[in-house]
């Protein structure tokens, strides 16, 4: 589950609730991500296609392959900025700390402004256990207008005060997330699970319709659907939520858990 969310939220995601972090909200800092940017010399040229391979490499989960272009681009320029951030994903995706906050550092203080990097640096912040700090970062992702995909920094967002244990924040950033993208099912699937845990289980039911609409069943949606129909006293829906968890994830926890649940 930790890897599914570092994963929805890298490549996958705050206006307004997080304290200002001295040296990222001001103006000066905003700017465009620097990958979008034409190259302004041969040497940054090679870079950054090197960059763009690796990124593929690593989206496609060959992160040794990645860390490989990573290392040519580097070698064609080692002030591209892009290169520290790719680095900075790989070592995240590895576990390697350390060698992730060297990079996203490094990538930082070369484009201090770039939203792509605040973004990915301020969830690694946030799993870090360091969630103060990253929703400074996250905060000036969605104040810069340049960011076109403003839904990742409101789920990353959410995801780093559910942390903290502050739902209410929480759920107003997964709010925003949908609100930026309605088919982003990370945050439907937070915010069902929100309305659920507060008792307000007809406004979980229509999350989870949503969610259902979107993309296709998972087990940890199943199970939650289960709990919601049983609280709605819908005991059909119950059943059918039931089943599909049997035989879809037969092994899962999650199918462990409601089996627990139902012996009770």
């Amino acid at each position: 589950m930790k890897r599914q969310l570092l994963c929805a939220i890298c490549v996958l995601l705050l206006a307004g609730c997080a304290t200002r972090g001295a040296g990222l909200s001001t103006e000066s800092n905003i700017q465009r991500p620097v990958s979008e940017l034409p190259a302004t010399s041969e040497r940054q040229a090679g870079a950054k296609i090197h960059v763009d391979l690796g990124t593929a490499y690593f989206k496609a989960g060959r992160f040794g392959v990645a860390l490989d272009e990573a290392r040519v681009a580097q070698a064609f320029d080692p002030e591209y900025a892009p290169v520290y951030h790719l680095f900075g994903q790989i070592y995240m995706y590895l576990d390697d700390k350390v060698a992730a906050r060297q990079n996203f550092e490094k990538a930082s203080a070369l484009a201090p402004g770039d939203p792509e990097i605040n973004n990915t640096y301020g969830w690694f912040l946030c799993a870090s256990g360091e969630e103060r700090a990253g929703l400074e970062r996250l905060a000036t992702v969605v104040r810069n207008p340049y960011y076109r995909t403003p839904t990742r920094p409101f789920t990353n967002a959410g995801l780093c005060y559910l942390r903290l244990n502050e739902d209410e924040a929480a759920e107003r950033q997964f709010q925003l997330a949908v609100q930026a993208d309605p088919s982003n099912t990370l945050a439907l699937y937070q915010l069902a699970s929100l309305a659920y845990k507060r008792g307000a289980y007809d406004i979980a039911n229509g999350h989870l319709q949503t969610l259902q609409q979107q993309a296709a069943p998972t087990a940890e949606s199943l199970l939650l659907g289960t709990r919601i129909a049983r609280k709605l006293g819908n005991r059909e829906n119950e059943a059918s939520f039931a089943t599909q968890l049997r035989s879809r994830f037969p092994t899962s926890k999650e199918y462990e858990t409601y089996s627990k649940e139902q012996s009770r």
